[in-house]
């Protein structure tokens, strides 16, 4: 590990605002233009440690990770575990004027890693570089989407991907994703797209709600089941959702009855709040949905060390509704009119205070690169090892869900 240095992710949208993968970078001192050799050598190794597994493979499936190179980092022993199909290595424009490094960016490719070009103007790239990258990143242009329709019409031609920085509003988006692009998106995955013919709690989500604080008040099972029956779709959904990998039960769950007795009614309660989100009908990206799946597990697995399992779980709860005003449609006020959570879950939602407010905080600001991930750590107490390494578990065990 890279003394202070905490992951940070910025997610890849495809047009049709899929996530298909992430930029992964160590927060860096905003003095340095570029990270180290060694810092980018550290995180190189250290993601491929936890997103491989001896017998599973790379753990996020078909996502692509971005990560910062330099030519040095062809040594790394950390480049040689990371599953070279699902990686693109980012290299700046300088490192193609010289001829050895040329030699390396071919041996890379020759291994199947990506290559993405920064910094480059490509109505002046050589076309030999063409065969030696396979994403081309560019800054995007609203104010001059002519110029972009040539650009990327002349990398279609070589089969370079575009992937557009700088897209900073949804209308941005869709003039991207109009011309074919990948988006790095930033920040704008948690802005709701503008949908106002579907705000409110659809069927589904009323029903979600009316179990939950029927297991709040700790009602019998059979009254669970008989409202559950109501919505058919909604019972496969969980029982499906409580039997995936990402749950890690080593036996079939094929009840209610038989889910509470294994489960109990916390660890439900927590999955029903999976399930409210998912459940949302109101046409955000399913980046947004992913990113409050990823923020609630990242929570529960920085609480886990230091608090009962019960609270843990309600850091997940914490973490899901933190982004239930943007999924749902409504104001954060009006949700928690619907139901009632404990108190110390409304702390963290309303204000970012009491005994959950800094996990949640801490999980937030790893998505938005916040200068607030150091001091947030620490007074939590947690080691940038501990931080690091929930993050990438919280992907990969948000990704096994959303497979389910």
């Amino acid at each position: 590990m890279s003394g202070q240095s905490f992951i940070v992710r910025e997610p890849l949208l495809d047009p049709k605002q899929n996530v298909i993968g992430f930029q992964l970078s160590w927060q860096s001192d905003s003095k340095k233009a570029e990270q180290d050799e060694a810092s980018l050598s550290a995180l190189m190794g250290f993601v491929a440690d936890e997103l491989n597994d001896d017998d599973k493979g790379f753990l996020l499936g078909d996502s692509v990770i971005f990560l910062e190179a330099v030519p040095a980092l062809l040594q790394a022993e950390g480049l040689l575990h990371l599953s070279a199909k699902n990686t693109v290595l980012i290299f700046s424009k300088r490192y193609f004027g010289n001829p050895a490094t040329l030699e390396v960016i071919k041996e890379l490719r020759s291994r199947g890693f990506g290559i993405c070009l920064r910094n480059a103007d490509v109505t002046a790239l050589e076309r030999s570089f063409f065969p030696l990258i396979t994403h081309m990143e560019v800054l995007f242009d609203p104010s001059n989407l002519s110029t972009q329709a040539k650009m990327y019409g002349a990398l279609k031609q070589s089969n370079v991907q575009m992937v557009a920085r700088n897209v900073g509003s949804w209308q941005d988006f869709e003039a991207c994703a109009a011309l074919g692009l990948c988006s790095f998106v930033g920040k704008l995955h948690l802005i709701p797209r503008p949908n106002p013919s579907q705000k409110g709690l659809n069927t589904t989500q009323t029903t979600i709600l009316q179990l939950m604080e029927m297991i709040r008040k700790n009602s019998e099972v059979h009254q669970l089941e008989t409202v559950l029956k109501r919505d058919a779709a909604l019972a496969y959904k969980l029982l499906r959702y409580i039997n995936s990998a990402g749950f890690g039960l080593r036996t079939e769950v094929q009840s209610l009855k038989h889910a509470v007795t294994i489960l109990g009614y916390s660890p439900l309660y927590r999955w029903l709040s999976l399930l409210l989100a998912t459940a949302s009908t109101s046409g955000n990206s399913p980046v947004l949905l992913e990113t409050a799946i990823v923020r609630g597990r990242f929570a529960e697995l920085l609480g886990q060390a230091s608090m009962s399992k019960t609270d843990a779980e309600n850091l997940f709860v914490a973490g899901m509704f933190s982004l239930l005003d943007r999924l749902i449609g409504l104001p954060m006020t009006e949700v928690l009119s619907t139901i009632q959570l404990p108190e110390a879950v409304v702390e963290a939602l309303v204000s970012r205070s009491g005994i959950f407010g800094a996990y949640l905080s801490l999980a937030e600001a790893c998505e938005l690169n916040s200068m607030l991930v150091q001091s947030l750590a620490e007074s939590l107490k947690l080691s940038t090892e501990d931080v690091n390494r929930a993050h990438l578990s919280a992907l990969v065990w948000a990704k096994n869900i959303a497979s389910a």
